[in-house]
């Protein structure tokens, strides 16, 4: 059976990990490791360790605030989940909801908890199902948002 590491942080406002697994839970049977860290900068180092203990591959979820330091922070966190991939040759699927990318409450939930379903949809399509990605490449594909579609010549 196939194990996802799921790493997440006490610093976001809304639970993205338990709505990717749920979602995961949904499209097929995986084992799921899941470890909680402070924040968005612990994320590569715990979701490197998931995939060095057994992960096929790591979802790492953040909900960075909208100040200049948050999304430093935020970049730096992405670089060291970019090197841990690197370093293990497994993927870990980043999935960060900016809390500047919703005008309100309500709408940053909706935000996060769809960015997590479809980038867990991404999880599954990569385990499973790859052949489905090669017939999304070029098409736009936005995770939480409206896709943007294809460019036509």
């Amino acid at each position: 059976m196939k194990k996802v590491g799921i790493v997440d942080t006490t610093f976001a406002r809304y639970d993205m990990a338990s709505a990717a697994m749920n979602e995961l839970k949904r499209l097929c049977s995986v084992k799921f490791v899941r470890r909680t860290v402070p924040g968005v900068k612990d994320l590569p180092v715990a979701s490197k360790f998931l995939l060095e203990q057994g992960c096929d591959i790591t979802m790492a979820f953040a909900m960075p605030g909208a100040e200049p330091i948050d999304k430093q922070c935020a970049h730096e966190a992405s670089s060291g989940l970019i090197r841990a991939q690197l370093m293990t040759g497994k993927h870990i699927i980043e999935v960060f909801v900016f809390e500047d990318e919703a005008s309100s409450d309500k709408e940053l939930a909706e935000l996060a908890d769809k960015r997590a379903r479809e980038h867990a949809l991404n999880v599954y399509r990569l385990l499973f199902k790859p052949g489905e990605l090669e017939k999304l490449a070029g098409t736009g594909q936005r995770e939480g948002g409206p896709d943007a579609g294809p460019l036509r010549r």
